[in-house]
């Protein structure tokens, strides 16, 4: 599988086919932009690296910060000032950039640090970017878990150089900028030196070694050298009194001659850095006074990291003939499996180790598709994930909605409330080792009683209004929990708080009550998968009723919309909100609603909605997804959607539809399921719809549109037969709910 990622998918303005037949009618105002990037990547690692542009999001690219409609280019072409470390993916605006460790190889004098090469010849592959400056040197690199190794390769030269500034951060956009608080940098010997930066609030340690050969080292400050200087300490930055500072390495380029430059990173100080880098790349560079690791390093890194990326990749297997497919499935999971950022004994604001884990953006974006992806393929990494929110619980005083490598109150706490419920919760219910239960629900509980819960809890409602829905279902998936390790008493109460959901709704219209929405509208928060349905449905005013209002929304009978286009006014936004229509999975909250239809018994209108979407807003090319892929959660919702699966965040269930795919193999944490169909015709853009005509799982006739998380897991064959026309299959049948539901079909 790793032969066909394109990393470069998402890295520039949506740029795929013009709309047609249903997808024609949804509008989507954010962000026509995947703001990905191509950089060097572990699975779940530390680290990524990066040419840098100072481009919003991720530093790496064309484009101005951007909220709304086709982003704005601040450059006219790929360009780049040097390969920075961490960055985002995928994610929308967030206020901290990282981009830290700025490496520069430049062949003019240091006076010229900061401006821009063009960018030839790019190539990336998972755990590798490479590219060429218009300087004439070749750039590559790599990065192991915890830490990057660069390659470059100069032209002959009289005086060429490796610059690396220390001062460096954040974006080249207004305020975009992240100033060092405090910074400690030194020269151990020729090529090695270590540091530490403190960067919003965050104490980012690195050990460094350089295979330069006999050039010089040298620190400088305000871009003028310190012959013979060791150290530069900086107690105390302020942003009018910052000025950059770093070491370079500067000597006579032969022709084709390399320059390998490693770094070790950690939060926990210069020592562990170090230690990082020795398991990483094995070794101290003979330039560092001791034996290890030889020029091949890079090699010897890429491979591994390679070899991981293949090992994670394939975890699921698609059968199609059609290279484009596997290349957009492909990548799709490959940005699935880029964050969250797993740094075990890492936590700099806690001494104890154990797990820890960063870039959490946000939980408002992973919880329905990405998290329930790691549960499914990687389980232990589940565990991981989990343990290290209820030390961030333990520690902070609540379950994170967003966490970054980064102190401060930016959380995202407008987002949502009580999401990491619904991820503990999935984890309960599979019977999975290695949480402790009794612990957990400590903080579940806890963490539902603050913030938008106290509101909550006094008056049953919550506004903005989504926080009502978030914090009911929250006491739902903690009630599980309570019932799991056997506090009946805790478990009756959340169950009685968690029916308050009815409070968020207007039984006039079967929508929610007038409030404020972080991002969309009414609509797009009023279909929400929640754990009672047969009650939701009943008080839209019945099956057919709720069914009109999804009609409406996915644009059934509507005629075809206009898309914003570069800085929408006011007055377009307002008109698009008017339609009160699907974001196409540009909005978090519309992402599960296709799947409401199985609650009145219409899977086919799944199929439909469903299809219209993966065969029409992904693709090849930089501009392959329709919106910001937010940390892989857009991405992991292409993925189940293609393999006829969908889950259920918090109730421990997936919903069936007709897979994209004719054949698929997927490791469940050991145990294989094969999804195999009948009648599959390869779908294409505009073409015609398959629907589920019949199932069954390990040869039991599945009459049924779901199947329960726990049973899927085990393995085993998933038989899905097609056909051309929608069928009885899931009609007489309902999803779990709390309250029992009427399983009467509701006609075409």
């Amino acid at each position: 599988m790793i032969e066909h990622v394109d990393p470069f998918i998402g890295t520039s303005a949506t740029d795929l086919p013009v709309p047609t037949g249903l997808a024609a009618t949804w509008w989507w105002p954010k962000p026509q932009v995947g703001n990905t990037h191509p950089g060097a990547t572990y699975p779940f690692g530390m680290v990524s690296a990066c040419a840098y542009s100072g481009s919003y999001p991720t530093g790496y690219g064309l484009y101005e910060l951007n909220t709304e409609g086709v982003p704005p280019q601040r450059r006219d072409r790929q360009l780049a000032s040097g390969f920075t470390h961490f960055q985002q993916s995928g994610t929308g605006a967030i206020r901290k950039y990282y981009n830290y460790f700025k490496v520069t190889p430049m062949l003019e004098p240091l006076d010229s640090l900061g401006a821009d090469w063009e960018l030839l010849d790019e190539r990336a592959e998972p755990g590798y970017y490479a590219a060429t400056l218009s300087s004439g040197i070749r750039a590559e690199i790599t990065v192991g878990p915890k830490s990057a190794v660069h390659r470059y390769t100069f032209p002959a030269h009289r005086d060429a150089r490796l610059v690396i500034d220390f001062s460096a951060g954040g974006l080249g956009i207004p305020y975009g900028a992240t100033v060092p608080l405090r910074a400690h940098l030194e020269a151990l010997g020729p090529g090695v030196a270590q540091a530490e930066i403190v960067v919003e609030g965050a104490p980012l340690a690195v050990h460094l070694e350089c295979d330069a050969g006999d050039w010089r080292q040298l620190l400088w400050y305000d871009r003028r050298l310190m012959p013979g200087g060791t150290r530069l300490d900086f107690d105390r930055i302020r942003p009018t009194t910052l000025r950059p500072f770093g070491l370079m390495w500067r000597g006579r380029a032969e022709p084709g001659q390399v320059v390998e430059l490693r770094f070790g990173f950690s939060l926990r100080g210069v020592e562990q850095a170090k230690a990082n880098l020795l398991a990483d790349c094995g070794g101290t560079s003979t330039a560092a006074a001791g034996a290890g690791v030889t020029a091949t390093s890079f090699d010897a890194r890429h491979a591994e990291t390679s070899a991981a990326w293949r090992r994670h990749l394939g975890k699921i297997r698609v059968e199609t003939p059609s290279t484009e497919r596997r290349q957009v499935f492909a990548t799709a999971l490959y940005h699935s499996l880029i964050k969250p950022c797993f740094a075990p004994d890492e936590s700099p604001f806690w001494p104890t180790d154990g797990p820890f884990v960063f870039d959490l953006c946000t939980m408002w974006d992973i919880y329905r598709t990405q998290l329930p992806l790691i549960t499914a393929l990687f389980p232990d990494r589940a565990v991981e994930l989990a343990n290290a929110l209820l030390y961030v619980c333990e520690e902070e005083g609540n379950l994170p909605i967003g966490y970054r490598m980064a102190k401060g109150a930016d959380r995202f706490s407008r987002q949502g409330s009580a999401l990491a419920q619904t991820f503990l919760a999935d984890l309960c219910q599979l019977g999975v080792t290695g949480v402790d239960w009794d612990w957990a629900l400590v903080h579940m509980d806890l963490d539902l009683r603050r913030a938008y819960g106290e509101e909550y809890l006094l008056r049953g409602v919550a506004h903005p209004v989504t926080h009502t829905l978030d914090l009911a279902f929250g006491y739902h998936c903690t009630a599980l929990v309570a019932r799991y390790v056997g506090d009946l008493q805790l478990a009756a109460q959340c169950e009685e708080l968690a029916t308050q959901w009815r409070n968020a709704y207007d039984p006039g219209t079967g929508l929610l009550v007038d409030s404020s929405f972080y991002e969309g509208g009414k609509w797009n928060y009023s279909f929400r998968v929640l754990h009672d349905m047969a009650a939701r449905i009943e008080l839209a005013g019945g099956d057919e009723a709720f069914l009109a209002l999804l009609d409406a929304f996915f644009g059934y009978g509507a005629d075809p919309v206009t898309q914003v286009g570069v800085r929408p006014g006011v007055a377009e936004l307002l008109a698009g909100y008017a339609l009160n229509r699907f974001e196409g999975l540009n909005n978090e909250p519309d992402m599960e609603v296709p799947w409401a239809y199985h609650y009145v018994g219409r899977p086919d209108r799944t199929a439909e909605v469903v299809h219209a979407a993966v065969q029409g807003q992904f693709g090849l090319g930089r501009g392959g997804l329709p919106g910001n892929d937010d940390s892989g959660g857009l991405s992991s919702w292409y993925v189940w959607a293609s393999l006829g699966l969908f889950p259920i965040a918090g109730q421990s269930m997936y919903l069936v539809n007709a897979p994209a795919f004719s054949q698929a193999r997927v490791d469940l944490g050991g145990e294989e399921l094969a999804i195999e169909t009948t009648g599959f015709v390869e779908p294409t853009p505009g073409g015609p719809v398959q629907y589920v005509q019949s199932a069954s799982l390990d040869g039991r006739p599945l009459h049924q549109s779901w199947v329960s998380a726990r049973e899927l897991h085990r393995g085993g064959r998933l038989q899905i037969d097609l056909g051309p026309e929608p069928s009885a299959w899931g009609t007489t049948s309902r999803p779990p709910s709390v309250s029992p539901s009427s399983p009467t079909a509701v006609a075409s």
